[in-house]
């Protein structure tokens, strides 16, 4: 069983920054990627960003320059830095673990973190 924690979110005027991190804990496999996804009221949920074990990324192009995504394998911890913000930025933010080989493959995800973005 794999638990994510997540601390971070809140309320910020646009133009601001926040820092979301998430910590994993039990059966953590040594290739896995991480990543953060967004649900704002109305719209289905949306990959943010990703980063894998080996440290490749992937970003939402709405994202690209503005959020920095990176993780401590030992800790088995991700960050999601958010720079710039703005209010299309505002929903609950999910941190999700994916691991597991072939059809055992499986998605985890945090309890959800809200970020406010006001204009």
């Amino acid at each position: 069983q794999v638990q994510l924690v997540e601390s971070g979110g809140g309320l910020v005027q646009a133009g601001g920054s926040l820092r979301l991190s998430c910590a994993a804990s039990g059966i953590i496999f040594r290739l896995n990627t991480m990543g953060w996804y967004r649900q704002a009221p109305g719209k289905q949920r949306e990959l943010v960003a990703t980063i894998t074990s080996g440290e490749s990324t992937n970003y939402a192009e709405s994202v690209k320059d503005r959020f920095t995504i990176s993780r401590d394998n030992p800790k088995n911890t991700v960050v999601l830095q958010m720079n710039n913000l703005k209010s299309e930025d505002t929903a609950v933010y999910y941190c999700n673990l994916n691991q597991g080989y072939s059809s055992s493959r499986r998605d985890y995800w945090g309890q959800g973190t809200q970020v406010t973005v006001s204009s």
